[in-house]
């Protein structure tokens, strides 16, 4: 048998530097969170060559007696807890004693600190053993510079990676702690070259605006809810600004950063049905709860925690998470791409497509208008007609005499339609004096020519209010839902148009209808009115497909589906919904087969939660298919009030753009 002996002092730090030194990302970590501890106000993370040759963490916090400097890189030396009670209410980030002796084992250590009394002290290690301490002259606070890692390990050595990709690692950490203290200004400094600055100035939208960048920063909303001895804050993303991993997802738990799955699991099942398959949601949220409540002494790293109360942690965040999306009632700007400067001088008499026609076919060239669409033959050769919402209606009869379904808080908006004469179609009247050769490129439209041919209503507020949100954390204010809003007409019989105020909303008929009745499908007791078929429809399937779907009869009889055996491996459909269109019903069942088969059974909420997807999508009014106004008004009325925002695959129902994005278009701001 073996012989047991202890083993050697420095082999056993070596050891224990193992568990907690595994790469320079953890080395940051543990200094990072010791100047938090400290009282830091500012923190500085400079690193060269992936921090395997330098790591410099500089804070002002409270700084380390002369007399403690050595102690404190002795394994199990700690001023964060005293006895065995402090274990069960762990209120700060550090607790063990381990990280200074562990990164001394394995490195060169220098640190300069100084209390903010006189003289600082300056000590140097090497693998661990003191090298030197004297008086040095430094600013309150501590730096850290280590120096080497793992110069005297060869075997931890060897495993390193690229200095880009261990870089990389120290900077998500650095991001990491900056998203975790937002009142903390932190700034990284990677081989010379900043790449991160927080204005600490404790707001946390403006440190995910730093270290997330704009775009996320303004797809994200506020969160704000509590649970039982347990609050919930901060920011996830939008439905439509989900991501294709879950990289951008961040977690804490009293300032710490965590990895759990009860949190990433009650974040996901808050967007069902909202986000988009194969994307997930961001966040940055802040889970506070009472320190014995949580362990965190289950993991080396700290990075995984355990909680008293998993379920009420799951209820906490899922439903703060969905009251976030909820109460959410904007929508995805339209993205129009900015006109390049003209070269050519706009003359008066540019003022309609024949005159520029005309020009252009005599120097050979025709150049098409930007975002011209024809979407039928005119009449007219002006291209200014003005063209009714829909084809029943005829061109000159007033808007307000649309059958609408017009809410009583329109009531205003639609009498001031009624007042307003409709132009009746006419060409853009030519310029009589003598024509100027242009550019082969088309001008835009003067304004003096066209201002009396548009009936838009007048916006008080300055152009610019209603353009794209300049570079600042703080989002552009959105208009209140309470303005009125009127239906125009519908765009390829798909999209209907909508006009707000100053902006004009389009939106997708298939998509919103689509929401429409899965909500409805989704309703608590909802029971769909049967429609027996005189001669039954006849399925031919793969085995498969026909076996998932006969484990399915009862979830498809709730609603509305009658289905049996019919021999030959065939089914025969004996009744289907009311709502669902006959042709529609065999390629419904066949989209079904084939989903369940992937699917099965084994989670009845998620199969039903398929089911419902393809009869509300089957169900839905199709894009090119002609509606009356009255549905029209309805699937409207359902978007603008904030009932409909999300297709159930997680599409946007509809978009806006802005005035000031048409005007920029027509160069008039």
């Amino acid at each position: 048998m073996p012989t047991i002996r202890q083993l050697d002092p420095h082999v056993a730090d070596l050891i224990a530097a193992g568990e907690v030194v595994e790469r320079p990302a953890s080395v940051v970590k543990e200094l990072m969170e010791n100047a938090i501890d400290a009282g830091a106000n500012a923190v500085t993370v400079e690193i060269a060559h992936g921090g395997m040759s330098l790591i410099r963490v500089t804070d002002d916090g409270c700084g380390i007696a002369p007399d403690q400097c050595r102690t404190a890189f002795l394994r199990h030396a700690t001023s964060k807890i005293s006895s065995e009670y402090d274990l069960e209410a762990i209120g700060t980030l550090g607790f063990r004693g381990e990280a200074l002796a562990a990164i001394a084992a394995v490195s060169r250590v220098e640190l300069l600190t100084n209390q903010g009394q006189g003289l600082g002290t300056a000590l140097t290690l090497e693998g661990g053993q003191v090298m030197e301490q004297e008086e040095a002259g430094c600013p309150k606070g501590t730096t850290m510079l280590v120096r080497d890692l793992f110069y005297n390990t060869p075997a931890r050595l060897k495993f390193m990676k690229r200095d880009s990709a261990e870089g990389a690692a120290v900077f998500a950490v650095v991001q990491h702690l900056a998203l975790s203290h937002p009142e903390l200004s932190v700034k990284f400094i990677r081989d010379g070259k900043q790449e991160l600055l927080t204005p600490g100035d404790g707001q946390l939208k403006s440190a995910i605006y730093a270290v997330l960048g704009r775009d996320l920063a303004l797809g994200f909303v506020p969160v704000k809810g509590s649970g039982e001895n347990m609050e919930i804050s901060g920011f996830v993303s939008l439905p439509t600004c989900c991501r294709g991993s879950r990289s951008y997802q961040h977690f804490f738990v009293n300032g710490r950063y965590i990895k759990s799955r009860v949190m990433m699991a009650a974040l996901e099942e808050a967007y069902r049905n909202q986000k988009m398959v194969g994307k997930f949601p961001g966040c940055v949220l802040h889970l506070t709860l009472r320190p014995n409540s949580v362990d965190v002494n289950v993991h080396p790293t700290k990075t995984e925690v355990k909680f008293q109360n998993e379920q009420q942690v799951f209820a906490t965040v899922y439903h703060g998470v969905l009251a976030a999306l909820n109460a959410d009632k904007t929508r995805p700007q339209a993205v129009v791409k900015s006109v390049l400067p003209r070269q050519d001088t706009v003359t008066p008499n540019q003022t309609s497509l024949r005159d520029f026609t005309a020009v252009t076919a005599s120097h050979g060239t025709v150049t098409t208008p930007p975002a011209a669409v024809v979407s039928r033959p005119q009449t007219t050769p002006s291209p200014f007609r003005r063209v009714t919402p829909l084809d029943q209606v005829a061109p000159s009869a007033p808007v307000a005499e649309k059958p609408l379904l017009v809410q009583p808080e329109r009531a205003k908006s639609v009498a001031q339609e009624k007042a307003q004469p409709v132009v009746a179609e006419k060409a853009v009247p030519v310029a009589t004096q003598e024509k100027k050769a242009p550019a082969p490129q088309p001008a835009p439209v003067v304004e003096e020519a066209v201002e009396e041919e548009k009936p838009i209503p007048v916006v008080e507020e300055p152009v610019e209010e209603t353009s794209a949100p300049a570079a600042e954390p703080e989002p552009a204010p959105q208009p209140t839902q309470e303005e009125p809003w009127v239906v125009r007409g519908e765009l390829f019989h798909t999209y209907i148009m909508v006009e707000q105020g100053d902006k004009v909303v389009l939106i997708d008929k298939h998509a919103a209808h689509e929401r429409v009745n899965f909500d409805r499908l989704k309703a608590q007791n909802y029971q769909p009115m049967v429609q027996e078929l005189l001669t039954p429809i006849t399925l031919t399937l793969g085995p498969q497909e026909r076996q998932a779907l006969l484990d399915g009869q009862e979830v498809l009889e709730g609603f509305g589906f009658q289905l049996e055996e019919f021999g030959s491996g065939s089914l025969a459909v004996r009744a289907v919904p009311d709502y669902l269109e006959t042709g529609d019903v065999e390629p419904t069942l066949l989209e079904l087969a084939k989903k369940l088969r992937l699917t099965g059974w084994a989670d009845p909420g998620a199969a039903r939660d398929e089911v419902m997807h393809t009869m509300a999508c089957k169900a839905a009014i199709k894009g090119g298919q002609r509606n009356d106004p009255q549905e029209l008004e309805r699937v409207a009325g359902l978007v603008m009030g904030g009932a409909v925002k999300y297709c159930p695959h997680g599409r946007p129902v509809a978009i806006e753009l802005t005035r000031g994005e048409l005007e920029k278009q027509f160069k008039r701001a």
